[in-house]
């Protein structure tokens, strides 16, 4: 059990702070949901960075604001148009309880965020992570917002050498952060340890020499930033491997809608079959897509084909079909159909 008086013995908590503080204000990253601390705009940033980089996220984030520059006119939107606007984010789910939790906001709430922690983490899809970064970013409350990077920070900082791949290490950088926080300033503390993390104390060749707070740090100190954070590895990735079947007729695909539960729920795909030894598909091979979830690995090759083993589908044309959700497995699929070469 780690002990935090031992571990902060002779640690000079005020340094650390004010170093990372003013270094933080100086170096941050213009990024759009910096330009004000909307609780809203804060909250969906940090749903879309959830296991996506923010390069990544930016052009999203701008598109989706656009749209849905409220609370009120997000809740207000319908389930089907706020996940088009998603697509290509991946982890659907994320969007699906935001959009819950907004139409909760806006009924219960009068469309204002609650700032108050027990009814905010109470809100549909809402994780200790989320709860302390919009509460610390917008409403500057001092509450941790533990991430990897902010792990990645802390344990090398600090020494840490528990695993943070379990689930209980998560407590442990939260007891942390507590007590590194300046109160007055958990806005800036939390962005700022998150920004170290992403810009400068990387998980490979951190850049020390650009680091605010290197003085103070285990890791530099002993030259172990190699070693740490311990992160033991997952399990391998399950692989599942499908045919899809492409079909057009006067102008129009056939497509399959995926059930409203489970991964991908709701995306429209082409029909898929589980993969036999590809002679049971009577068509014209047209390659491989290969598309890669957190836990399982998906390879589909592509037929054309002239007949289907369901009638259960719908026929979209080109128009249709872009008022449909799709997966970035299925736009991989098509960009296949339409001639271009997947490199797996």
């Amino acid at each position: 059990m780690l002990n935090l008086d031992k571990l902060f013995t002779n640690y000079n908590i005020h340094q650390f702070n004010e170093e990372l503080i003013t270094w933080f204000n100086r170096e941050k990253r213009d990024l759009p949901w910096r330009h004000a601390k909307n609780p809203y705009r804060v909250w969906v940033s940090e749903v879309m960075l959830q296991q996506t980089r923010v390069d990544t996220v930016i052009p999203y984030y701008n598109r989706f604001m656009e749209r849905f520059p409220t609370i009120e006119t997000l809740a207000a939107a319908e389930t089907d148009e706020v996940v088009k606007y998603w697509e290509g984010l991946g982890y659907y789910s994320r969007i699906r309880n935001l959009h819950e939790a907004v139409k909760e906001v806006a009924s219960v709430y009068d469309g204002v965020v609650p700032e108050e922690k027990e009814r905010f983490e109470k809100l549909k899809g809402v994780g200790p992570y989320t709860t302390g970064a919009v509460l610390s970013i917008a409403y500057n409350q001092p509450e941790p917002a533990v991430d990897g990077n902010v792990m990645r920070v802390m344990s090398r900082q600090f020494g840490i050498y528990d695993d943070i791949a379990l689930p209980k290490t998560r407590k442990i950088f939260e007891q942390v952060v507590r007590r590194l926080m300046d109160p007055a300033h958990a806005s800036d503390f939390n962005e700022g340890v998150m920004e170290l993390g992403a810009t400068v104390c990387t998980p490979k060749n951190p850049m020390c020499s650009l680091c605010p707070v290197q003085e103070t740090c285990y890791a530099f100190a002993h030259n172990v930033q190699d070693e740490l954070p311990v992160k033991t590895k997952k399990g391998a990735a399950r692989v599942e491997m499908y045919d899809a079947l492409w079909i057009e007729k006067k102008g129009k695909v056939a497509y399959v809608q995926r059930p409203d539960k489970g991964l991908l729920a709701g995306m429209w795909q082409y029909p898929l079959t589980e993969r036999g030894t590809g002679e049971q598909v009577n068509g014209t091979y047209l390659g491989q897509v290969k598309h890669v979830f957190s836990h399982i690995v998906w390879y589909i090759d592509l037929y054309r084909v002239d007949t289907l083993p369901t009638d259960n589908v719908v026929w979209l044309d080109a128009s249709e079909r872009e008022t449909k959700t799709v997966s970035v497995a299925q736009q991989k699929l098509e960009r296949l159909a339409g001639g271009e070469r997947e490199t797996i």
